[in-house]
């Protein structure tokens, strides 16, 4: 898609936190190649959830207008851990963990990018045929009170909390991919800022252009206020059921809404302007743009069909409460519960390990999905039913806030 230098830089820039520097960017744009533009991923988890596709959208930016997309993987680097926004050292992984999460990732991220068009790289070619007097050389390359202006080794030296050797060395090699890549531009979250800055000056070290440094935001989670994680459990995967992202992107607040379109939406920006505006002149109802953003993000992992389907799921349960007739208990769950320890509450299963093992036999459902994993977590603002074969069924009630009581119907 041939767009002009000055259009190019205004899509960019949108939702982006640091362009650094901009004026850079623009005359690379006009000479009319295309750019080489990175982004690294360390394979930490074996899923990646929205969070992760605020970063992959802006690459298929680039791809989109023609430049060249390098996606690396991090499988080198995600043995040291990135200690960015780390107040202690990180647990390393293993070799075989960091492989087998790589695999996910390369299947998962061509759900946004064109693979014929993707580089995809692994940072172990280059970093493991590095010898020590290499490595050494690379090291002398930048300093320890350098290392020490980042915010978050400053305040656990300042702490005297432990740093270990390793974690200086984790920018110095994410620079360094830049290096061996001869990037034009580096994408990554406002965290990173630190290490990208590192790759710049690193270039200039070896003779290189230094890149462009582009930062993004970090998405916050359904919650509203920590960032995007799996171990906080405000996530939305991009390989969970298509329902399952449509009831977590309609239980988000009406304002994060906002924030999600503009990071995660194809809508042009000012389209997003116009229909908040709407909203708050009261002649469009939030739910309604809700929902056709829950619908768009649900479409892009698994097709417009299946977005239709999760759609009138979600209208049908949710807000239609159409649940079967033999509903036999209400409750009232608190935020989060696993769904083991609910089965238990609602005298389903007389003990956990009774509740694994009807989870084993594909005997409990909930909204009307078998549920595969005993480790499944129910929701309390994203799920209303929970069956136990044909005659044990419970419904979400409203009339007690406070625990897991419950009452027959």
């Amino acid at each position: 898609m041939k767009v002009d230098p000055q259009e190019q830089l205004r899509l960019i820039g949108r939702g982006a936190v640091d362009i650094l520097v901009e004026e850079e960017l623009l005359k690379k744009l006009r000479r009319g190649t295309p750019l080489r533009v990175k982004a690294g991923f360390d394979p930490t988890a074996p899923d990646l959830h929205l969070g992760h596709t605020v970063l992959i959208q802006k690459m298929k930016q680039f791809q989109d207008f023609g430049h060249e997309v390098i996606f690396l993987i991090g499988d080198f680097t995600g043995m040291i851990g990135d200690p960015s926004g780390r107040s202690e050292t990180r647990k390393q992984l293993t070799r075989a963990e960091v492989l087998k999460n790589a695999e996910t990732y390369k299947e998962q991220i061509f759900k946004i990018l064109d693979p014929k068009r993707t580089v995809i790289e692994f940072n172990h070619r280059w970093m493991e045929k590095m010898d020590a007097a290499a490595l050494v050389v690379l090291s002398a390359k930048y300093t320890v009170a350098r290392m020490l202006e980042r915010e978050d080794f400053k305040q656990r030296y300042q702490k005297q909390q432990s740093i270990s050797i390793h974690e200086f060395l984790y920018p110095l090699i994410q620079g360094y991919d830049s290096v061996v890549l001869k990037a034009d531009v580096e994408l990554g979250g406002t965290d990173q800022r630190f290490n990208l800055l590192v790759g710049r000056e690193l270039q200039r070290e070896y003779g290189q252009e230094p890149q462009v440094v582009l930062t993004m935001p970090l998405l916050e989670g359904t919650d509203g206020v920590n960032k995007m994680s799996k171990s906080l459990n405000n996530y939305i995967g991009i390989h969970e059921p298509p329902e399952e992202v449509f009831g977590k992107m309609m239980s988000i607040s009406d304002e994060l809404m906002w924030r999600y379109a503009e990071l995660l939406s194809d809508r042009d920006l000012e389209e997003i302007k116009r229909v908040r505006a709407q909203v708050a002149q009261g002649s469009v109802h939030p739910m309604d743009f809700k929902k056709n953003l829950a619908c768009e993000i649900v479409s892009r992992f698994h097709g417009r069909a299946a977005a239709e389907s999760a759609r009138d799921y979600f209208e049908t349960r949710h807000q239609k409460r159409s649940v079967p007739k033999d509903v036999r208990k209400q409750f009232s769950p608190p935020d989060r519960i696993w769904i083991c320890q609910l089965l238990v509450d609602l005298e389903f299963a007389k003990s956990k390990g009774e509740a694994r093992r009807l989870i084993a036999q594909g005997a409990v459902k909930v909204d009307g999905k078998i549920i595969r994993e005993a480790d499944f977590e129910f929701l309390g603002g994203v799920h209303r039913l929970v069956e136990v074969g044909k005659t044990r069924i419970a419904q979400v009630g409203s009339e007690n806030k406070s625990g897991l009581k419950t009452s027959v119907s």
